[in-house]
């Protein structure tokens, strides 16, 4: 008699573990950017997928100024990933975006998706820094890293620039963000753009790291925040200007920190604590096939 209720206890069991198990539910949104999203969205879904962690589906806007039709379901996903710099996007979509983050949805930044849409007050705030699109002092700050701490940097001058493609160090700032936690202090990143002079809102902006922009190759001779996290309502942002070719994102460096950061902006906490063995230290890259 005691068997049914064993029965019964095992199966439950089981549903909960397989409960557990299912895979975040991720959208990446691209079809437009000056940047080649029909090379790197596939790199980033692959990234994604074979983690185990995401189940990921693409939702890709028609070219040219007419996205009208352009009408992503986003609450049906947990976090959704942008890949776009384009044409804007129908109002409807728009306020579609905000509700969802709000409401406690997940939104993943890549490279160029943070130069999307400068006139969009609401997007600017959810993303905290962007660049290019007639930024300026007037979209507020730059972000330095001075004495220490970082400072808010009003000056005028344009939101937005690089300098030319180079390795170069990702230095953590905050060693005991989930996102963070267990990374090198120092790491080299592969040969990428290095965002600089990114302004915007900057309102409950988290720097977890930073890289430092060279003179000598073009850059703003600053600390530039390289990955950070912006709280928007309920919502959870993580924001990485790094990414700007397939060999970018190939670095191990970059993987494994796309992978943490999209975790933390899905469900706000990291699972996956253990580095992996080929993560780069200061002074070698590593890419991965």
């Amino acid at each position: 008699m005691f068997i049914r209720p064993l029965i019964l206890s095992a199966l439950l069991v089981l549903a909960a573990t397989a409960s557990a198990a299912e895979p975040i539910k991720l959208l990446i949104v691209d079809g437009q950017n000056n940047h080649d999203w029909k090379a790197t969205t596939p790199i980033l879904k692959k990234t994604l997928e074979d983690s185990a962690l995401f189940k990921v589906d693409v939702a890709t806007s028609p070219p040219g100024a007419d996205t009208s039709g352009f009408l992503p379901k986003f609450a049906d996903y947990q976090v959704v990933l942008s890949n776009y710099n384009g044409a804007d996007w129908p109002k409807e979509t728009q306020q579609a975006l905000v509700e969802y983050v709000k409401e406690g949805g997940g939104l993943v930044i890549v490279h160029a998706a943070n130069n999307s849409f400068p006139n969009w007050t609401e997007y600017n705030e959810m993303i905290g820094l962007g660049g290019w699109g007639g930024r300026n002092e007037k979209s507020v700050p730059y972000i330095r890293f001075k004495d220490g701490k970082f400072v808010r940097d009003d000056k005028p001058g344009n939101g937005g620039s690089h300098g030319a493609q180079h390795d170069f160090q990702v230095v953590i700032r905050d060693s005991e963000h989930p996102i963070t936690k267990g990374m090198p202090a120092v790491w080299l990143h592969a040969s990428d753009e290095l965002y600089d002079r990114l302004r915007g809102p900057a309102n409950n902006i988290h720097v977890l790291a930073t890289s430092f922009s060279p003179t000598d190759k073009g850059g703003s001779g600053e600390h530039e925040p390289m990955i950070f996290t912006v709280d928007y309502g309920k919502g959870r942002v993580f924001h990485t200007p790094m990414g700007h070719s397939p060999h970018a994102m190939q670095c191990s460096g970059f993987q494994t920190t796309l992978l943490r950061g999209t975790e933390w902006a899905a469900t706000g906490k990291v699972t996956q604590n253990k580095l992996p063995e080929d993560f780069p230290n200061a002074e070698k890259v590593v890419l991965r096939k």
